[in-house]
């Protein structure tokens, strides 16, 4: 079917490789579902998210009138497909687009009305938004500064992981990647780190996700789920470079625009406008196309890379030498140096590293991301990174570790052998033991296992 082969070698993600939002949509209810599943632009984007398998039933069954025999349908399949069919029709029937029935197999009424109309056109829901009337005393707003400004925003979330809008802050929190202890300066947790190693579209995706399950990206700000994906879905049918007008918006939508401005998502010229544009982060975001410009933009500088070189085939920016010397953006565990225009100079030292850890950064995640973004120069050399440089990093995390500290009880003075192991035994089945000297007949328990140890010894000792 031409339409389905058209969308599987352009919009679709890799074979075997659900997209990052198809979990989230799963566990969401099939009230949710359905009412999302009103608007033709939000039909459209989930199909688009969908594996190729899902896609070729979906279009088989769309123009059916009524439902087709399970039986039938299973007879198409050959054996040796037959698992990647069942994983198929799991995968729609948790997104409530099948209807869930041991007998017939049909598309949810409400997905194939909407999907229909997705690809026949028509209707006047303004679903895939409503372009803005021309004005020709303004200058439409061109593609390359709309790339400009997503990049900015962008890199200011990857980089520093913080922003100049709470909102932001508030997200990063929220969603885990940075955490503030007793209103300290918020620091880059261990889950940060990790999602800066991340593709673009999958780091993008995270943050929308909890926007969507938080309800917003403030503490004030509870919106409809339904609201808030249908508009993340709307924008990526937008088309790059358009503008759109804010009136059919909803008033959820139009509260979300300032936070998609601080995400880089749409630009206004002003948050009063009744216009907004959106950027090539919104139009990509159900599409395989770079979220962003390639790293040759003539503005970029050594930092533009972090959003961009997650791919395999895209270039790095890190050059890394034995006396631990590196060129990056991200300072989270290095001491920087110099900074020019574009070139940053720092040094891997013990204390810089050390700093890291304390953040939960592991030394796999420094080793992991210095590899990500290594210079194609760097790549020459066999292996990628220095033994020295791994051994080390490796080394001050095993420092680190040596000693850790725990809260707990530690059970000692036992009458005989036999109560000590006994009671021993007890702790471990509760798998509360962190220490234990056998020799001396002590143990050292958890806080959250003494009661339980209490408990068992005074009831032991009542019995005897």
């Amino acid at each position: 079917m031409p339409s389905v082969q058209a969308l599987s070698s352009s919009t679709s993600p890799p074979e075997n490789v659900p997209h990052a939002l198809l979990p989230f949509l799963r566990s969401q209810s099939q009230n949710t579902l359905t009412r999302l599943y009103q608007r033709p632009s939000s039909c459209l984007s989930i199909f688009r998210l969908l594996g190729p398998l899902e896609r070729q039933l979906i279009m088989n069954m769309l123009w059916l009138e009524s439902a087709i025999p399970v039986n039938t349908m299973a007879a198409w399949i050959v054996p040796e497909g037959k698992k990647l069919y069942d994983e198929a029709l799991a995968e729609m029937i948790g997104l409530h687009i099948i209807q869930n029935s041991p007998v017939k197999l049909a598309l949810s009424p409400t997905f194939k009305s909407s999907m229909r109309q997705a690809i026949t056109g028509g209707g006047t829901t303004g679903s895939f938004g409503v372009p803005a009337d021309k004005d020709e005393k303004r200058q439409l707003t061109n593609i390359d500064t709309l790339d400009a400004y997503a990049l900015e925003r962008w890199e200011t979330i990857l980089h520093y992981m913080v922003s100049s809008g709470q909102g932001v802050l508030y997200l990063l929190q929220r969603s885990g990647l940075m955490n503030s202890v007793h209103g300290s300066t918020p620091q880059i947790t261990s889950a940060g780190f990790q999602f800066l190693l991340h593709s673009p579209h999958d780091q993008l995706w995270s943050l929308l996700a909890s926007v969507s399950g938080h309800g917003g990206s403030t503490p004030e700000s509870q919106m409809d789920l339904v609201e808030v994906l249908s508009f993340f879905f709307m924008l990526s049918t937008m088309e790059l470079g358009r503008e759109y007008s804010t009136d059919p918006l909803s008033e959820t939508q139009k509260a979300m625009l300032e936070d998609l401005r601080d995400y880089g998502l749409v630009w206004q010229k002003k948050a009063s406008s009744k216009r907004f544009s959106p950027t090539r982060l919104a139009t990509t975001l159900t599409s395989l196309s770079p979220p962003l410009p390639t790293s040759s933009s003539s503005r970029a500088g050594p930092g533009t890379s972090v959003a961009l070189t997650t791919g395999a085939g895209q270039q790095g920016f890190i050059v890394l030498e034995t006396n631990y010397r590196e060129i990056a953006v991200l300072n989270l565990f290095i001491t920087m140096k110099y900074r020019f225009p574009n070139l940053a100079v720092g040094m891997l030292t013990r204390d810089s590293v050390r700093k890291a850890l304390s953040n939960g950064i592991s030394a796999e995640q420094i080793i992991s991301y210095l590899t990500t973004h290594a210079h194609p120069q760097m790549r020459k050399n066999n292996p990628l990174l220095p033994v020295t440089v791994q051994d080390q990093i490796r080394l001050w995390e095993l420092e680190r570790n040596r000693v850790k500290s725990a809260e707990g009880f530690l059970y000692k003075d036992f009458a005989s052998q036999a109560d000590y192991e006994y009671v021993l035994s007890y702790a471990k089945q509760l798998g509360v033991v962190i220490w234990e000297n056998t020799p001396k007949r002590c143990f050292f328990g958890t806080l959250e296992g003494h009661a339980n140890i209490r408990g068992f010894i005074e009831r032991r000792t009542g019995g005897g």
